[in-house]
């Protein structure tokens, strides 16, 4: 799907686990304070969100394994990210009004695992939430990419969810679009064949400028 452009303020990063979506943001940092520093990017200043599933994991004390093995422990899981997301984001709009956003996930993350692991009816229940209505609203009005499953890095770091196989990790991908598709939220495939980091910074930080344009 092709980006458009127009009012735009949050851009997120988002897909199946192990698909290069934290190190695209880490360089989109490196680049953005490199550009500030150098007095090239005065126009385009960005804040960042990072991810928030890593640290939900460690205050409430959840192991990546009851994801899968506990359809309880998983739904509390997702929605506490669903939570924390919700926080973060509005944090930074409160903060910064003006600036631009990244954010690496989203809202509909935990939707999309509550989907896979514990089932729709987990899935509605969290749509249906005040925090989901308003995270929606900003992705429809922003830019979300989709880092496509597929690609050469899959690495066990012992802490993200793992999938168990190609086929698995191609579920994850498709049940990310599409939620996407169903919940009417425009998005761009970051291809998995786009495999130099610096091509990701660019397709990212062109749509930006485009939409700012």
């Amino acid at each position: 799907m092709a980006i458009t452009t127009g009012p735009r303020r949050t851009a997120y990063i988002i897909g199946a686990q192990c698909t290069g979506k934290t190190t695209l943001v880490n360089a989109l940092e490196t680049s953005n304070h490199t550009s500030n520093t150098s007095g090239t990017g005065a126009d385009q200043q960005l804040v960042f969100v990072r991810e928030v599933a890593r640290s939900v994991l460690k205050e409430k004390g959840f192991s990546r394994d009851e994801i899968v093995t506990s359809p309880i422990r998983s739904l509390e899981l997702q929605k506490y990210i669903l939570e924390a997301q919700f926080k973060a984001e509005r944090a930074v709009s409160n903060r910064l009004p003006t600036s631009w956003c990244i954010c690496d996930r989203s809202g509909l993350d935990p939707i999309v695992y509550a989907q896979l692991f514990v089932g729709r009816e987990a899935a509605d229940e969290m749509i249906a939430s005040i925090a989901w209505k308003e995270l929606e609203n900003r992705m429809k009005e922003g830019i979300v990419f989709v880092c496509e499953a597929g690609c050469s890095w899959l690495v066990d770091d012992g802490t993200r969810l793992m999938p168990e196989d190609m086929e698995g990790w191609m579920q994850i991908d498709g049940a990310f679009r599409e939620l996407l598709e169903a919940r009417a939220i425009p998005y761009t495939i970051i291809s998995r064949d786009l495999d130099a980091l610096e091509d990701r910074v660019k397709l990212v930080q062109d749509a930006i400028a485009a939409c700012a344009g």
